[in-house]
């Protein structure tokens, strides 16, 4: 288990956050300038937002088929917070909070235990 420090506030950008389950089909739109392991991505319901392009495979008519469940749920994280990191996407940690939440929060945000501090821009 890999715990992490934030060395930065974090806010979640989107208050209804994209989700889907695996085969679900998608409407797959540009990826993302600034993270670009991201496309965005619109749902059956309507609902959009980033997703990462390598859990969805073209079906190429501008639809995607979902190869995994997702969600693009966003964790509020404020400096000295201490987080556990499951995993990493495209700049992004999955990441628990003490109370028990699950979401994303970059990886520029964070300073795993044990690493010596970095430079943040």
């Amino acid at each position: 288990m890999i715990r992490a420090r934030v060395v930065r506030d974090y806010r979640a950008q989107y208050a209804n956050p994209i989700r889907f389950v695996e085969g679900e089909v998608v409407t797959l739109g540009a990826r993302d300038a600034e993270w670009p392991a991201f496309a965005w991505t619109t749902t059956a319901d309507g609902n959009a937002g980033w997703a990462p392009a390598d859990w969805l495979k073209p079906l190429g008519d501008g639809r995607a088929e979902a190869l995994r469940d997702y969600s693009a749920r966003e964790l509020d994280v404020e400096t000295g917070d201490e987080v556990v990191l499951h995993s990493e996407l495209g700049g992004w940690w999955w990441c628990t909070t003490s109370d028990g939440q699950y979401g994303w929060v970059p990886d520029g945000h964070l300073q795993p235990n044990g690493q010596s501090e970095r430079t943040i821009a």
